[in-house]
């Protein structure tokens, strides 16, 4: 059935050639979630003020979204792990999807913010097992290009849909939440009909008992996991903690320009984030993982000194164009290296990883705001460069994956850990009686301390 899906055919073209099917699938719905969202985002705070309530208290309809997609991230990990990623995908749309429609006929604003945190459980849900299925359907020597890819429908999508939104919610403030909710029906089709699970996965009858946080636990003693986490943090937290949420004030406060110079400014980032995820995925593919993480903190902290530093609007792109460029590294390199850690096989280190991003989502906005309304605009430009420092630091100390997958995947073999040593990468792994080179790397997948794994082929 999957085979007489017309926009299958992209995986043999373009960009996607040589791929698996299962990455311009997965990059097509993750445009079309993108672009629903971003249609829907922009009237939320004004249909929730039509309650009659604060800005502040309409402003928390946007938090409580993202607060449940935080604590929904272990659930769905776990759910992915018992069930599979295209099970799991198509209920975490179609939950949005609902949840969308019903917030659309809200009455009441305790009726809407329920229904938007329904909605961010849901969302929870499709990121965790797109995420898993995307790393898992891919080999190591693809991994970093299919993630750009993957990046890329979001990026796309994410741009697009506020535009229209704000045209639809100028006619209605209702209309949005219905368009997206219709909109969100093909891709949970397509995830239901079109994706099956991970060629390598292999499910045991028992994982269901194995305790949700021992999964977390033997990740976080990875220096390989470490650095992915703490660099997708570190991205969150500078791009929505002091992009999205401080550089408008910014403009207006210091700059003394008018919101236009904020959106040429997000236009820049985005055009030289769009144009990095490409080669950046090539160039974690053939230079290792370690270097595109190193250079995406680096230069993306670098654009926050810069915003501190530099006078002027030519001062001002400038610096926004350097962290595009280091953001869109970012986008590509950490979630290679999950991939490269867990085979395939991880709804929970998936989601924990992701996790991390979601955590700086919403503290990179408190942390900021606090020291622009205490000290200064450019001590939150300086707090944001330190968070992505401590990120390069430990991609400095974690080991390449790119390299020890391949060998694993040569070896065929099964990575077994034997203490926590081994599975924070500085020790050796007894596999098959003998030390295997990829053992620290895999040592922490779910029920992997008894069983034999495989990479993707």
């Amino acid at each position: 059935m999957a085979g007489r899906l017309p926009f299958v055919s992209l995986a043999h073209r373009g960009p996607f050639r040589d791929l698996p099917r299962e990455v311009a699938i997965l990059t097509w719905v993750s445009f079309t979630v993108a672009l629903g969202f971003g249609i829907v985002a922009p009237g939320i705070p004004a249909f929730a003020r039509h309650f009659g309530v604060s800005t502040a208290t309409a402003a928390s309809v946007i938090s409580a979204f993202a607060l449940l997609r935080v604590a929904g991230a272990l659930p769905s990990g776990r759910l992915v792990d018992r069930f599979g990623e295209y099970r799991v995908m198509s209920a975490g749309i179609g939950i949005v999807a609902v949840s969308s429609v019903l917030a659309g006929f809200s009455e009441s604003f305790t009726q809407l913010i329920a229904l938007r945190g329904v909605g961010g459980l849901g969302s929870a849900m499709f990121s965790v097992s797109a995420q898993t299925l995307l790393l898992g359907s891919v080999p190591g020597e693809q991994r970093g290009r299919a993630s750009g890819l993957y990046s890329g429908g979001f990026l796309i999508g994410g741009i697009s849909g506020p535009a229209i939104g704000g045209l639809i919610a100028a006619w209605s403030l209702r209309a949005p939440f219905f368009i997206y909710g219709g909109m969100l029906i093909v891709p949970a089709v397509i995830a239901a009909a079109a994706l099956r699970d991970a060629p390598t996965r292999a499910r045991t009858r028992n994982r269901g008992t194995t305790p949700r946080f021992a999964e977390v636990a033997r990740a976080l003693r990875s220096r390989a996991y470490r650095a992915a986490a703490s660099a997708n943090l570190a991205d969150s937290f500078a791009a929505i903690g002091v992009r999205s949420a401080i550089v408008p004030l910014f403009v207006r406060d210091v700059l003394h320009r008018s919101a236009v110079w904020t959106g040429i400014g997000f236009v820049v980032v985005a055009a030289v984030n769009a144009a990095t995820l490409l080669p950046a995925g090539r160039a974690a593919d053939t230079l290792g993982r370690r270097p595109v993480i190193l250079a995406g903190c680096l230069i993306s902290a670098s654009g926050m000194i810069m915003l501190a530093l530099l006078p002027g609007l030519g001062g001002y792109l400038a610096a926004l164009a350097t962290f595009g460029l280091g953001s869109g590294l970012l986008d590509v390199a950490p979630a290679a290296i999950i991939g490269d850690i867990i085979g395939g096989n991880g709804g929970t280190v998936v989601a924990s990883f992701q996790m991390a991003g979601d955590i700086g989502t919403v503290t990179g906005p408190v942390a900021a705001g606090f020291l622009v309304d205490t000290a200064s605009y450019g001590a939150a430009f300086v707090l944001a460069a330190g968070v992505l420092g401590l990120a390069a630091w430990l991609g400095l100390m974690a080991p390449e994956t790119r390299w020890r997958s391949a060998e694993l995947a040569a070896g065929g073999g099964s990575a077994a850990a034997s203490s926590p040593e081994s599975a924070a990468g500085g020790g050796s792994a007894a596999a098959s009686g003998r030390s295997h080179p990829g053992g620290p790397l895999r040592s922490y997948q779910p029920s992997s301390l008894s069983r034999s794994s495989s990479m993707p082929k």
